[in-house]
């Protein structure tokens, strides 16, 4: 059933209970054992095919997608229309949908957009169906942006076997808590957007949206983001839209796709020694060797970090190599808006099961260390004083998240053309523990404040 165009033949478990005919001409999304989904063509009108593989829970599956959608209809909102289902001849279990024309996933749209009050704009159209989802006693337990579609100006709502329905509506916290989740999108450092985010979706439910209401939604906002940012960082670990994974007996890797199209990553791993040998040598010391090089078309840096013992090895076997630190909190902090040289793929080699050597490629950044900004005669009053700012804003928001830089030297701030970049992130941390948070950031502050003097020291 890989080639297209596929014909499926499905004995219909609704209405006449007859044969139905269809012919597949794209397919959406395959989970080898799980799920495929089909755009198909059925009497002449385009559908949408799922089929449910997984022989234990496919009934299961199946129900809770029609009755989400018929219940979504009778509650009179905007969702595909459910045709019918049944079983293939296969015995695979089906359902058949309206596909909505002309229509794409909102989370595809949000990510296209780079405008900052078009993103916005978008984010209001989801709050308000989501406000009237909320009134009619519609819960998504796995909110999200890619749970709906645009079609000029209306959402329609899919997914609909994540979705729980109440008799009434949604009680005010269940419903912050999902508006929580919606702006979690939004970056924090401007609070005026999620005030009116707030308030757009207070006038649809008719609320006035008071000082409790107020703090359950900041508190629940921070719970969602960090929920948000560690569900994105399983996926930047594996095979996905984005991520390519690659696992050989000797190496494993994950690439940004983006990175690696229209090249070959197994031999970008085999030659990456000889590729960093040819490169500008950045640093060649015994912990590790950078080299920035050019590899399609794109201008990065390498840092490998070396091998230096049969311990050492173990040791970060256990814990997990320094470029896979490097490369999940990159993730972490681009989620976050902290500006940090673009992680686009990570490398481990091994010998037997020991981590021998690992490799983190990033994007390069041109800029100059924050120490070197503060004593550059040919930097203004009013451009040190900016800098200091946005330095000041980066470190506070990484106190707001209960992150450790682990290493927070000046030299390892870069001031860049887009403002202050953050680098060396092997040693961060994200902590649960506030205690030991604590001792960490105390120990951050007195080694980013060590060469501070005189005007510089009193602003932190």
């Amino acid at each position: 059933m890989n080639e297209l165009p596929v014909q499926l033949l499905i004995d219909s478990a609704c209405g006449s209970k007859k044969r139905e005919s269809l012919v597949c001409s794209f397919v959406y999304r395959d989970i080898p054992g799980q799920r495929k989904v089909y755009e198909a063509n059925w009497k002449g009108q385009a559908v949408i095919v799922k089929l449910f593989l997984n022989r234990f829970k496919a009934g299961c599956h199946l129900r809770r997608e029609w009755y989400g959608l018929t219940r979504l209809h009778a509650r009179g909102l905007n969702s595909p229309e459910p045709l019918f289902y049944g079983k293939t001849e296969k015995g695979d279990r089906a359902i058949v949908m309206e596909k909505i024309v002309d229509s794409r996933p909102v989370i595809e749209k949000f990510l296209e957009i780079t405008n900052k009050q078009e993103k916005f704009a978008l984010l209001i159209q989801v709050c308000r169906e989501l406000a009237i989802h909320h009134q009619k006693g519609v819960f998504q337990k796995d909110l999200h942006l890619g749970n709906f579609l645009q079609q000029a100006d209306k959402l329609f709502a899919i997914d609909p076997s994540e979705i729980r329905f109440h008799s009434g509506p949604l009680t005010r916290k269940k419903s912050i808590c999902q508006l929580a989740s919606l702006a979690a999108c939004l970056p924090d450092e401007d609070p005026t957007l999620i005030e009116q985010l707030c308030k757009e979706y207070a006038n649809v439910r008719d609320w006035e949206f008071g000082r409790a209401d107020k703090d359950l939604f900041e508190r629940l906002l921070m719970i969602q983001k960090e929920k948000s940012v560690s569900k994105t960082l399983k996926k930047c670990l594996r095979t996905s839209k984005r991520y390519l994974r690659i696992k050989t007996k000797e190496s494993f890797a994950v690439f940004s796709r983006d990175f690696c199209q229209d090249a070959e990553p197994l031999d970008f791993i085999n030659r990456i020694d000889v590729l960093m040998d040819k490169g500008r040598i950045l640093k060649n010391g015994n912990t590790c060797y950078v080299s920035r090089i050019e590899w399609n078309g794109k201008d990065i840096v390498i840092k490998r970090y070396n091998h230096k013992s049969v311990i050492h090895s173990l040791r970060h076997t256990l814990k997990k190599s320094r470029a896979r630190r490097v490369w999940v909190n990159g993730h972490r902090l681009l989620m976050l808006n902290v500006t940090t040289p673009k992680p686009v793929a990570y490398i481990e080699k091994y010998k037997g099961f020991l981590v021998w050597q690992s490799y983190v490629i990033t994007e390069f950044i041109k800029g100059q260390n924050f120490y070197n900004f503060l004593h550059d005669e040919k930097v203004t009053e009013q451009q040190r004083s900016e800098t200091i700012e946005q330095v000041k804003k980066i470190i506070g928001k990484l106190g707001k998240y209960k992150i450790s830089h682990g290493d927070l030297k000046q030299s390892n701030i870069l001031i860049a053309e887009q403002g202050p970049v953050l680098t060396d992130l092997d040693a961060m941390k994200a902590h649960k523990c506030i205690f030991l948070y604590k001792i960490k950031r105390r120990k951050d502050i007195l080694t980013f404040s060590k060469h501070l003097s005189g005007s510089f020291a009193e602003l932190f």
